[in-house]
């Protein structure tokens, strides 16, 4: 948990040589401490009892199921800056729902898939708008065992959704089966709508 902590909180920065030097100083003192544990030990017989091969990786710190975390296992993901003009008080909730991966305006799953999407729909490629209509769509259709978990997922254009559901030999993307999430501010619009309309009717 040490080095998982303090690799996440340096991961923004430019810390890719820190990690492979900290990595080096972590394998010289575990080899340290097995020569010590085991002072009538060779070198091969503390690496084959304490160092295994994982996949692609050698010299993995292992003992039975458990991997000591490295250093350089940590993605190295660069901070952000914000737009020049955007303010989470300027209305722009996709964008900072892309970004933050949370929104008090928009439902949890959208958020959440926006922040996964960068902003972007997985059909044609675009960053959403404020103001478009947005689809959670399943991946692998319901009909054909599609199941309603995070990673079957993924949120698109509403004419989008319309091109795949029709490529994946569907019917209509609106049926009771579909989930529909749209922007908040597209709801309040309708029925803002909704009751202009209604007031007119009773005058």
């Amino acid at each position: 948990p040490l080095i998982r902590g303090w690799a996440n909180y340096y991961s923004p920065g430019v810390s890719s040589e820190a990690f492979s030097k900290l990595d080096h100083l972590l394998w010289y003192r575990l080899m340290r401490w097995t020569k010590r544990r085991h002072p009538n030990k060779n070198t091969k017989w503390t690496k084959n009892k304490y160092f295994k091969t994982v996949g692609d990786i050698n010299w993995v710190f292992k003992e039975g199921v458990k991997i000591l975390t490295t250093y350089s296992e940590t993605e190295i993901i660069r901070h952000t800056k914000v737009k020049g003009n955007s303010s989470p008080y300027n209305g722009d909730n996709v964008y900072w729902a892309s970004r933050m991966g949370k929104n008090p305006e928009l439902p949890i799953r959208v958020t959440k898939l926006l922040k996964k999407q960068k902003g972007k729909c997985n059909h044609c490629g675009l960053i959403f708008q404020d103001g478009d209509l947005m689809e959670v769509d399943h991946i692998t259709p319901k009909s054909k065992g599609g199941k309603n978990i995070y990673t079957n997922f993924q949120l698109l254009h509403r004419h989008c959704h319309d091109v795949k559901t029709a490529n994946d030999g569907g019917g209509s993307t609106h049926e009771k089966g579909h989930t529909v999430e749209e922007p908040c501010e597209v709801k309040v619009s309708r029925t803002v709508l909704k009751t202009s309309v209604s007031r007119e009717r009773i005058a």
